[in-house]
């Protein structure tokens, strides 16, 4: 009977071993996370990053750390998408435009339609609902999932010929758009030549007149320098950026419970700094390019809205009944 006993308690343990491990999937008791940012040092959401660093490191007693890569040392947003995807090890952590993640999900291009929305405060009130919470649920299977979203700003266009006062005064401008098919079906609906290129690659491109023109939020043209290569901008506020602070399903699911939640409440608290810093440069960083040397026009939006419509119908069938409750919603705020 001992024998029996015994047989059955190595047994157990070895069930047990198994179980615990997952698969060969240790359980993190350790780690220091890599950040991957597209965007310069001071852009906001590099600084709300390193604030998301600085309180998982001070919350977990130094054991989980994390470290921002700014400015596309780990690659830019589509290779750092990719890589996120593919479990390279490369990178843990993302901090990209939703929209980005389309060529994964097809309907994470919705929040990023043109002219969805006229505030800062109805553009994270959407990313916080519902509704983009459907889009995203399909990363997961990809490993990504969504711990909060940042703001990214509202797109201007800047160029180096002409102040853009109506939609004909795109016509023909090679701009530079990220890899997003809605940026780019945008651009072309505007009449101008969109083509893609990494950020990181961005300024020398302008600097060598490969590219008339470029379309980005305030923030990112101030922060990044690009008034020191395009001479005028115009607040064409065509698309709202939001972003999404994700994670590697796989990384997750080897944490602790009290690790998730740590990592979902820094992240979220991060969300709100990025959010609230982008608005104040959004409204106070004009004056500084301004005085940087841009020429800056607001131009009336109303026709480009009626010009870019045709990227809306165009993708509606894309989103299927997500469209539908995109427009419930709209309507209900």
């Amino acid at each position: 009977m001992k024998k029996i006993l015994a047989s059955f308690m190595v047994f157990g343990l070895a069930v047990a071993a198994l179980t615990g491990c997952g698969g060969n999937k240790a359980t993190i008791d350790t780690m220091e996370l890599k950040i991957g940012v597209s965007t310069g040092e001071d852009d906001p959401r590099n600084i709300a990053a390193k604030e998301f660093a600085d309180e998982i490191a001070a919350k977990t007693g130094g054991k989980l750390t994390a470290k921002v890569y700014p400015s596309g040392e780990l690659g830019g947003d589509a290779a750092l998408i990719d890589a996120l995807a593919a479990k390279s090890g490369k990178v843990d952590i993302v901090i990209s435009d939703a929209s980005n993640f389309a060529t994964y999900e097809p309907k994470m291009g919705i929040s990023a339609l043109p002219f969805l929305f006229d505030d800062f405060d109805t553009a994270w009130a959407f990313m916080d609902s519902d509704v983009e919470a459907e889009a995203e649920e399909p990363l997961l299977k990809k490993n990504i999932r969504v711990l909060a979203h940042y703001c990214n700003g509202f797109r201007c266009v800047t160029n180096s010929k002409k102040p853009i006062e109506t939609p004909e005064d795109m016509k023909g401008l090679v701009i530079r758009t990220p890899e997003n098919p809605i940026i780019m079906a945008t651009m072309s609906a505007l009449g101008a030549s969109p083509q893609p290129l990494s950020f990181s690659e961005l300024y020398p491109a302008l600097q060598q007149g490969i590219y008339d023109a470029q379309e980005n939020p305030i923030p990112v043209i101030y922060n990044n320098n690009l008034y020191e290569v395009q001479d005028y901008l115009s607040v064409t506020n065509h698309i709202y950026s939001g972003m999404c602070f994700v994670i590697s399903e796989d990384i997750w699911q080897r944490m602790p419970a009290e690790y998730q939640e740590i990592l979902k409440e820094a992240a979220k608290g991060s969300a709100e700094s990025d959010r609230e810093s982008n608005r104040f440069q959004t409204e106070n960083l004009l004056d500084e390019l301004e005085k940087a040397g841009m020429k800056i026009n607001e131009p009336d939006l109303a026709p480009f809205a009626d010009v870019t419509a045709s990227v809306i119908s165009d993708n509606a069938s894309v989103y299927g009944d997500l469209y539908q409750k995109l427009q419930d919603w709209r309507a209900a705020h």
